[in-house]
């Protein structure tokens, strides 16, 4: 069956009732600047919207201060939260952020994470809190810090806390460009999972802040990605994960290849040419109806404060029906790839 003129597919989208897919397809897409008249009246329509009311009126993070049950709890916590508010087209510099933001960047610059110790096995102790360096490699879960500088540098929040996250993840980096909290002395392959986020992070702070380092280090993360094409693994060429070459949304801290895709056009690498056969693969799982699935899901939803679990439903998944979320991120990826009128 041909499929959906993607010219029809935009026009859907725009008609979408949810502001946010509303936004994402005239910004991401279409190219439109934050700074147009219609973008910000819809970004104001955006901060009273229904999902958007609904991830900020649950306090259960704020209730627990600065605490990681409270700011990181999967997936309510308020680190989730503003991750999330950055997809949906929130508007920078906003007041109401003021206090979560600062919540959750204490965590995440706790005086232990700019302490390092020599580990010379899995189980060792560490004499005082800290990160623990095994065979030379600092095993940390940057995606952590990699997210909170993402989401606090896109929400309008950019400070000196900021450089102190660029820095620490600059510090943590391994020498293939990438990052990883295995405590298994063996490992020295950085993770798709703990990298994504990172590179994200420093490649906003880099365009913020103007920091050549932090370009550097993002530009040396894509090619953990690209070494291996997005999904597969440098040596012998097989898939790295199943999952892998699943659409999700959200992705939390997870990996798929639609995810990294994103992640290599924010840093400008979309055109390496060990991109096209994850763009080949993304176009062949365009629905013939038109749109992209979400395939599976890492959430459930609750009401309540309860594990692994959303306040709001991002779309339930299923192979054969456009999911929204997933295909304006789709849409943005091609176009970035030059691929969108294909």
């Amino acid at each position: 069956m041909p499929r959906q003129p993607r010219r029809q597919l935009i026009r859907d989208l725009l008609r979408s009732s949810e502001p946010s897919v509303r936004w994402r397809t005239r910004v991401n897409v279409l190219g439109e600047p934050r700074s147009a008249p219609a973008v910000r009246h819809l970004e104001r329509e955006i901060v009273q919207s229904v999902r958007v009311r609904r991830l900020l009126s649950h306090p259960a993070a704020g209730e627990r201060g600065g605490s990681a049950g409270g700011v990181y709890q999967y997936w309510q916590g308020i680190h989730w939260v503003l991750l999330s508010l950055v997809e949906l087209g929130y508007p920078a510099g906003e007041p109401e952020l003021e206090g979560a933001i600062d919540r959750s960047l204490r965590l995440w610059l706790r005086p232990h994470y700019f302490r390092s110790y020599a580990a010379d096995e899995a189980t060792a102790r560490p004499p005082t809190p800290g990160v623990p360096v095994l065979r030379g490699r600092a095993r940390r879960c940057a995606s952590q810090q990699g997210a909170a500088l993402y989401y606090a540098v896109k929400l309008g929040f950019s400070d000196a806390r900021s450089g102190q996250l660029s820095k620490l993840l600059q510090g943590w980096q391994w020498p293939d460009g990438g990052w990883n909290c295995d405590k298994d002395p063996r490992a020295d392959t950085s993770s798709f999972m703990e990298t994504l986020l990172p590179m994200r992070g420093l490649t906003a702070y880099s365009v913020v802040a103007g920091e050549s380092a932090a370009r550097r280090a993002s530009a040396r993360a894509a090619e953990v990605f690209l070494r291996r094409r997005l999904f597969r693994r440098a040596s012998g060429g097989a898939v790295i994960r199943p999952d892998f070459l699943q659409l999700h949304y959200p992705l939390y801290w997870h990996y798929d290849v639609l995810g990294g895709l994103k992640g290599l056009a924010e840093v400008g690498r979309i055109a390496d040419p060990r991109c096209v056969e994850a763009l080949d693969w993304l176009e062949a799982h365009e629905l013939s109806t038109g749109g992209w699935p979400a395939e599976a899901r890492y959430y459930r939803v609750s009401r309540t404060f309860k594990g692994s679990s959303e306040y709001v439903d991002w779309g339930q998944p299923n192979r054969r029906r456009a999911n929204e979320w997933v295909t304006t991120d789709a849409l943005m990826v091609l176009r970035a790839a030059g691929r969108l009128a294909a």
